[in-house]
C-alpha cells in the first residue's frame, strides 16, 4: 500500500489502469483533453501490478481500475471522475493540484 501512496504523491495527477480496460482508456483521454499529463501506471504491465491492485482495493477502489488520484488524494474510479467532470469540478481540482494551468 505504501508503494501506491508513494506513486500517487509523485505527480499532480496519477491514474492506475490496465491496458485492456476501456474505461481506463476513456479516463486517460478525458485527462489529456483537459490538458493534464497524468502519471499512468498500467498494473497489467508492472511486475508488482497485482500487489498494487490489492492495495488499491484496500483503499476502497472498487473496481480497482481506473483509480484516480489528484493532488495525492484518491478521487475515485471512472464513475466518480465522470460525475466530477459533468458537474464541472474536475477541471478545478486539476487546476488546484497544478496538473493544468490557466
Amino acid at each position: 500500500m505504501d508503494r501506491v501512496r508513494d506513486l500517487a504523491m509523485k505527480k499532480a495527477a496519477v491514474i492506475f489502469t490496465k491496458s485492456s480496460c476501456y474505461m481506463c482508456h476513456s479516463i486517460k483521454v478525458l485527462f489529456y483533453e483537459l490538458g493534464a499529463s497524468p502519471a499512468i501506471h498500467e498494473l497489467d504491465q508492472e511486475g508488482s501490478g497485482r500487489e498494487m491492485e490489492w492495495a488499491l482495493q484496500g483503499l476502497g477502489c472498487t473496481p480497482s481500475v481506473p483509480a484516480v488520484f489528484i493532488g495525492g488524494k484518491f478521487v475515485g474510479s471512472a464513475e466518480e471522475v465522470i460525475s466530477l467532470h459533468v458537474n464541472g469540478s474536475l477541471k478545478q481540482m486539476l487546476i488546484d493540484a497544478k496538473a493544468i494551468w490557466f
